[in-house]
């Protein structure tokens, strides 16, 4: 009986040692969302830009896009911020979320490393992420022609992830938006 005992802590290690290693090989990127196939929630916040009028879900509507929640204080919005430029040049509709962030530093960012947002809402309390399920930045939503969240994705945007992930989605939201 002694003996079993002695054994326990082994046998939780190893179950433990299971379960971690389980995990590494889960990709974070597919987490799951509530609001895939849901409407963006409703909101109304200040613009990022000085002198913008407040941005509301109405005004995401009209065309499909990318919402992608940044930060200056974000070391992977940095990263991926040179392909967003990119792709705004392309003509990809690109709105941004400035999330939990200083409106002036977000401000000196866009003028330092270019704006690639046509839109871009400042949400210094991160009550639109929240309302979003967001766990962090950077995070992309495709939002169809009527406001409808059709996928989210979490991580870093590079050229890699916009051919294999993003474009196709996104280019399938655009041919459907088309009369």
């Amino acid at each position: 009986m002694k003996r079993s005992l002695m054994l326990l802590p082994l046998a939780v290690f190893l179950l433990l040692l299971v379960f971690l290693f389980k995990g590494l090989y889960l990709d974070n990127e597919d987490l799951p969302s509530v609001l895939i196939g849901k409407p963006f929630p409703a909101f109304q916040l200040s613009s990022v830009q000085e002198g913008e009028p407040d941005i509301s879900m109405e005004d995401l509507k009209g065309q499909p896009s990318l919402v992608n929640v940044w930060a200056t204080w974000c070391v992977a919005c940095r990263v991926e911020h040179p392909v967003l430029n990119k792709l705004a040049e392309q003509g990809v509709v690109i709105h941004g979320v400035n999330y939990k962030d200083d409106t002036e530093s977000a401000r000196k960012w866009l003028q330092d490393l270019h704006n690639p947002y046509q839109l871009n809402i400042s949400d210094p309390e991160g009550r639109l992420g929240l309302d979003l399920g967001v766990y962090g930045a950077p995070e992309t939503f495709l939002v169809d022609a009527e406001g409808v969240i059709r996928y989210k994705f979490i991580g870093v945007i590079d050229e890699r992830v916009w051919q294999s992930e993003l474009a196709p989605r996104y280019q399938a939201l655009v041919d459907e938006a088309q009369p």
